[in-house]
């Protein structure tokens, strides 16, 4: 008989073979081989982002259910949020990269849209609470802040209606720096802000201060006249308590923060200038802006505790 190679000495013993580290990698320190095991993980497995998004969805198709809803709406939320669900498992199963990259972009425009089907009836005494607060903070928050000069309500205004460009522009931000693998990690704090702002309400029911007040004396303008007529004719007209405009905004500067500093920073800035704007524009209440502050800070401090 022949001798047996070295190499397949343990391929006679009784123990399972562990199979070897291809040569290439060998060289590799340490950190180079934990670097690509994370790699590996973002490509192949369901991201934490997508289950986020496939579990809010089959939430709504439950608790449209439960809510004094007509037949035709409940079947509505429900064909809708079980075909999305479908769509957001089937692209985490084999869409490309890219796609699965930027798709949470479209998830939480379209958890904002059909969320707002919830909506029955609103709770006047929780609207009167909101109210009182903001009287006690302002006095009358209508006029409170008409002697803003213009350009000032024009800005603030602008970064209201253009919220819904930070979303991507906050992950193009990291990818064009470099960062694209952070994508679980940014659409995870994104989108559990954002949607957990929206969830509750099916609980929580109330319209916006704009359309219970008079129209607030604020300096005028064709900035302000353009995000009436965009809150009035392209959102839901409903009151999001949490602010999702708040949790959203600050999710996004936190979620940038870790991997470039001084962009998150900015954003952190941009996002109390949303802040301030809801209240100034009376699209949120006070209570609502606090509640979305809280609510951020709680999510992005759960993914940074759990690494995700």
């Amino acid at each position: 008989m022949g001798d047996i190679p070295a190499g397949d000495a343990h391929s006679h013993g009784s123990g399972p073979r562990t199979p070897p580290i291809p040569a290439f990698l060998s060289t590799l320190p340490i950190p180079a081989l934990a670097g690509r095991s994370r790699d590996l993980r973002y490509r192949s497995s369901v991201r934490s982002s997508e289950w986020i998004a496939f579990l809010y969805f089959l939430y709504l198709a439950v608790v449209c259910w439960l809510r004094p809803l007509p037949l035709s709406r409940r079947l509505s939320v429900t064909g809708v949020s079980l075909v999305l669900a479908a769509i957001i498992f089937t692209l985490a199963s084999a869409a490309p990269l890219p796609v699965r990259d930027w798709a949470p972009f479209a998830y939480v425009s379209f958890g904002y849209y059909v969320t707002g089907w919830l909506f029955v009836a609103p709770s006047v005494a929780l609207e009167a609470w909101l109210l009182s607060w903001d009287h006690r903070l302002f006095g009358d928050p209508t006029t409170r802040f008409a002697r803003w000069p213009g350009w000032l309500v024009a800005y603030l205004e602008l970064v209201y209606m253009c919220l819904f460009l930070l979303l991507p522009a906050g992950f193009a931000a990291l990818v064009l720096a470099g960062h694209a693998t952070q994508a679980n990690h940014y659409w995870t704090m994104v989108l559990g802000a954002d949607l957990g702002a929206f969830a509750s309400l099916s609980i929580f029911q109330t319209r916006p201060p704009w359309l219970l007040e008079k129209p607030a004396v604020l300096a005028a303008g064709p900035v302000r006249r353009l995000s009436g007529y965009m809150v009035r004719n392209a959102t839901i007209c409903v009151n999001t308590f949490p602010s999702g405009h708040v949790a959203v905004s600050i999710a996004i500067a936190l979620a940038v923060m870790g991997s470039m500093p001084l962009s998150g920073f900015l954003l952190l800035a941009l996002a109390v200038s949303v802040s301030i704007a809801c209240v100034v524009g009376r699209y949120h209440y006070a209570v609502d802006v606090f509640a979305g502050a809280v609510l951020a800070v709680a999510v992005c401090a759960a993914v940074w505790t759990f690494g995700i």
